[in-house]
């Protein structure tokens, strides 16, 4: 990909990354629709989805609310989304690739929010009279510089990550040896083990969350039949 071509993938990391907690909290940021809108911006929804179901089993464990500390999945999974409908269907260790460059960008763009929030907590602290005024002026820069600082800070970390995971996928993909077969199954294997322990722990700490579970798969599973 030239540079042109990666500039509106990390426009679509800085919007989705935005609003894991800025701004609008819509739920777009969720894997499965980051992914799958990350795929059809390269041209292959279907990957896009195939990843961004990975990445969501992977992020069933998240909880982002209070000062928690989180793997950022809007940004991440705009990227993981975009590498792996970049390669063939079918290539030999694309999804694990791609998987790893998401990963890898969630962590790196987590520990960017955390950052932010310090630099915004520091600005905070510099306008504390101001604030406790009620100065108009100082509330509306605040807010105005975090919104702006989220946006770039999640535009910087998507085009970083695809500069720097392209190469690298289209790399891992060439040099691939292990029947592709394989290792997408083992890529499987290890994010539902991860997806049923977060559910395993729900179960135990939500009252009547195996009921619900039960209930929503009948639906879903009725859904599918019906619809298909």
């Amino acid at each position: 990909m030239m540079l042109a071509d990666l500039l509106p993938i990390a426009l679509l990391g800085a919007v989705l990354g935005m609003d894991v907690v800025t701004f609008p909290q819509a739920m777009i940021s969720r894997p499965i629709v980051a992914a799958t809108v990350a795929g059809a911006f390269i041209g292959n929804a279907t990957l896009g989805l195939t990843m961004g179901a990975v990445l969501e089993l992977l992020a069933l464990e998240m909880l982002p609310f209070g000062a928690s500390r989180y793997p950022e999945w809007g940004s991440a999974s705009v990227v993981g989304g975009s590498l792996y409908a970049s390669q063939q269907a079918g290539s030999g260790g694309a999804l694990a690739a791609a998987l790893f460059a998401a990963l890898a960008t969630a962590l790196i763009s987590g520990k960017s929010m955390v950052w932010l929030r310090r630099l915004n907590a520091s600005l905070a602290a510099r306008e504390h009279d101001e604030l406790v005024r009620g100065s108009g002026r100082a509330v509306n820069g605040l807010q105005l510089f975090g919104l702006s600082a989220d946006l770039a800070r999640g535009f910087c970390v998507t085009l970083a990550s695809m500069i720097l995971f392209t190469p690298l996928t289209r790399a891992i993909v060439a040099s691939w040896g292990t029947d592709p077969l394989y290792s997408r199954a083992i890529v499987v294997a290890m994010v539902a083990a991860v997806s049923a322990g977060a559910i395993w722990k729900i179960f135990h700490l939500v009252s009547k969350a195996r009921i619900l579970f039960l209930a929503g798969l009948a639906i879903g599973a009725y859904v599918l039949v019906t619809t298909a």
